[in-house]
């Protein structure tokens, strides 16, 4: 996949909240003030401590020791637009203006990189009295990270420092959330199902997803993205392709290195929207 067909898909989407601040179930974080306020709702991922899905790509993935928040929906023009009045962040979105979804402040972002997505992150965090997820050190808003130090990250994740609570999904936080369930069974597509999702244009409707769409089609509103997974995130699989934090060889020890994405956009096909891809992408 070329840089130019993929780019329109790239999204900040399905950011979580390590523990929910304390709270449990569903939660709705609010972000700014003003006409540059903005909410983001939650879900709660649960069954701490879940056995990997040994099917999928990687292999195995999606055990995760604790209990997290995801991004109920992917993230909106309207969110990016208010982070960067706010934040002065400097992030650029694809002009969408010619395509069917158009540029409506309700529709998935796209055409964002893993740096801007990451310096999206960190406004959630620092806009809030908390600690910026990842280590900038100059004002470029598509400037690769620099790599936190001992006693700043934990495990083997250079990326995230420890104390932040809004961050980029993982692999293993996106997967579970996606193809998981709060049984612990694990699904092929991230509408709780092993079949093909139904195409749609726009809806909720359980078992249906954005994808194998005319690229000129565009995203569609964040709220209505297809039917949610078996934890409740909508939008994992099609409509825009997202970011993984992770590092594709599952390691985050260089700043510069390609990251992941995955879920598939509205132009996918249904393999692509599967629990055995992701695709290695630069981080630029």
């Amino acid at each position: 996949m070329s840089k130019s067909n993929v780019k329109l898909h790239w999204s900040a989407a399905l950011l979580l909240v390590l523990g929910g601040a304390g709270q449990a179930g569903s939660i709705v974080e609010t972000f700014g003030s003003g006409t540059n306020q903005f909410s983001i709702n939650f879900v709660e991922i649960g069954n701490p401590g879940n056995t990997a899905d040994s099917s999928g790509a990687p292999n195995p993935a999606g055990s995760v020791a604790y209990t997290y928040h995801l991004g109920t929906y992917e993230i909106s023009r309207d969110m990016v637009t208010k982070a960067n009045a706010a934040g002065g962040l400097g992030i650029t979105m694809a002009d969408m203006s010619t395509y069917v979804g158009g540029n409506f402040a309700s529709r998935a972002a796209t055409g964002i990189s893993w740096n801007e997505a990451a310096r999206f992150v960190n406004y959630l965090n620092t806009s809030r009295g908390y600690q910026a997820a990842y280590n900038f050190t100059t004002g470029g808003s598509n400037d690769n990270i620099t790599l936190w130090g001992a006693g700043q990250y934990s495990g083997n994740n250079r990326f995230r420092h420890k104390d932040a609570i809004f961050v980029l999904p993982s692999v293993d936080e996106w997967y579970k959330a996606a193809y998981g369930s709060p049984s612990g069974n694990w699904y092929d597509y991230a509408t709780g199902s092993n079949s093909s999702p139904s195409k749609s244009l726009s809806g909720t409707t359980a078992g249906t997803a954005v994808y194998g769409h005319a690229t000129l089609q565009g995203a569609t509103d964040v709220a209505l993205a297809g039917g949610p997974s078996a934890y409740g995130a909508v939008g994992q699989g099609g409509n825009v392709w997202e970011w993984n934090e992770t590092a594709y060889d599952g390691v985050n020890d260089s700043a510069s290195e390609g990251r992941t994405i995955r879920g598939g956009g509205w132009t996918s096909s249904a393999e692509e929207m599967g629990a055995t891809i992701r695709l290695p992408f630069s981080n630029e």
